[in-house]
């Protein structure tokens, strides 16, 4: 058999291999939701357009859960409305997984041109492992939108603000103006001083709340005033799927949480973001912006639920490409790629779970906030690349902000080593960005 064929039945076996080794693990792993969530946009959409209702007065039978998001998610989930239950369902993981195979197809596209993996390989595996990461898999189970909240700020980050395009920053907002969350991606474009992308991003905001209010005045004026103040619709925070800042206080005291030492804690992750931040735009990295913004944002949200998680797997595959960079069998590899992995496993355990019922003690402080201290270790160290003449940048060249973090001992991949194969030098560290 020629090589090429050997390779590609190889890779085949491989990835059905894998396959089904991820499906016998979400048969034991994954806890079926029914879609609930989808069956909560489905059913308040229903009550809206079809039984005269006010969206924002419907509540899920025997459940305080309602639609929690702005007037323009309504507007764009209102064709739910006249499809049949098992369509919406199509359409909902249809969704999710489209967005999630481009997405990767442009992150560990590197790290394919590296290991010398076809592309189509390289994407079947990490959809694979992408099945069993538990934020994705109640992403699809709850039939959730992270995903494809996540796609429109990455369209942005990953391809039209590279590439100077004028329309940078209408993902950002248009996400914004869907679920109020991913608005800390118009202070990271301000913090990084992309003004135009900035002003982009808020006129996108405030255009598609505009038109949803001109289209729907009472449900805008229910939701602004009243729906967006009532946090007992979310859910209560000190529950262990809260993996956020808040959801860490908030197991420390039930019924007294500190809104002083969440403000203190929250404070501070923004300090180290926006110093980050800066930092890899200096470098050219939008690729880790992406991922420290993700990172942060469920860190200072006052609720981060687990399937909101999906946020973190940027920085999850840039920590795999950062690893695959770094010389073959040095120790900044093996911590890398080591990070990486434990990462992924933890994240894959549903660990905190079993801190569900009583998270007291040392043990349940720290097991119970597991993916909080995730979040917190790829905010603080995931490596910045730099780029310069042919893709790299001396350190003669270094800018203010990266000559800092550089002094902080943070991480980074620095010049090439002049070890490595000579095929490899010229990739080695490229953002993902440029791709």
């Amino acid at each position: 058999m020629a090589q090429g064929p050997r390779r590609t039945v190889q890779q085949v076996v491989g990835v059905v291999a894998l396959a089904v080794a991820v499906t016998a693990f979400l048969s034991v792993a994954a806890v079926r939701h029914g879609f609930f969530d989808l069956k909560v946009y489905y059913g308040a959409l229903t009550w809206w357009v079809h039984d005269g209702g006010e969206i924002y007065d419907f509540l899920k039978p025997g459940t305080q859960y309602g639609f929690t998001y702005p007037p323009f998610a309504a507007l764009v989930m209102l064709p739910m409305a006249y499809l049949p239950w098992s369509a919406a369902i199509a359409v909902s993981v249809a969704a999710s997984v489209v967005v999630t195979a481009v997405l990767f197809w442009w992150l560990v596209d590197p790290i394919s041109r590296r290991a010398g993996w076809t592309r189509w390989f390289a994407l079947a595996v990490a959809l694979c492992l992408a099945a069993a990461y538990e934020p994705m898999r109640e992403t699809v189970n709850f039939g959730q939108v992270n995903m494809l909240l996540l796609f429109l700020v990455a369209v942005d980050l990953l391809r039209l603000l590279p590439a100077g395009s004028r329309w940078a920053g209408v993902g950002i907002g248009l996400a914004t103006a869907i679920k109020l969350t991913p608005g800390i991606f118009i202070v990271y474009l301000l913090v990084t001083r992309r003004w135009r992308a900035a002003v982009t991003s808020m006129a996108a905001a405030a255009g598609a709340t505009l038109l949803a209010a001109a289209l729907f005045p009472d449900a805008s004026r229910e939701f602004w005033t009243e729906a967006l103040w009532n946090t007992g619709r979310v859910g209560e925070l000190a529950f262990v799927s809260n993996q956020s800042l808040r959801g860490v206080v908030a197991r420390l005291n039930p019924e007294h949480p500190s809104t002083l030492a969440w403000l203190a804690l929250v404070l501070a992750a923004l300090a180290l973001w926006a110093w980050r931040s800066r930092a890899a735009v200096a470098a050219g990295d939008e690729a880790t912006g992406l991922a420290l913004t993700g990172a942060v944002m469920c860190l200072v949200s006052p609720v981060t639920w687990v399937h909101h998680l999906v946020w973190l797997l940027p920085a999850l595959i840039l920590l795999v490409d950062n690893g695959t960079a770094a010389p073959a069998g040095g120790r900044r590899r093996r911590v890398l790629l080591g990070a990486a992995i434990v990462g992924y496993g933890f994240l894959i355990s549903r660990i905190v779970w079993a801190w569900e019922k009583d998270f007291s003690g040392v043990d349940g402080f720290l097991g119970s906030n597991t993916y909080v201290w995730i979040s917190l270790a790829l905010l603080a160290f995931l490596p910045i690349r730099r780029l310069g003449d042919g893709g790299r940048t001396s350190r003669r060249r270094a800018t203010p902000a990266g000559s800092a973090l550089e002094a902080s001992g943070v991480p980074q991949l620095d010049e090439p080593d002049r070890r490595a194969p000579a095929g490899q030098r010229h990739r080695v560290g490229r953002p993902l960005t440029v791709r």
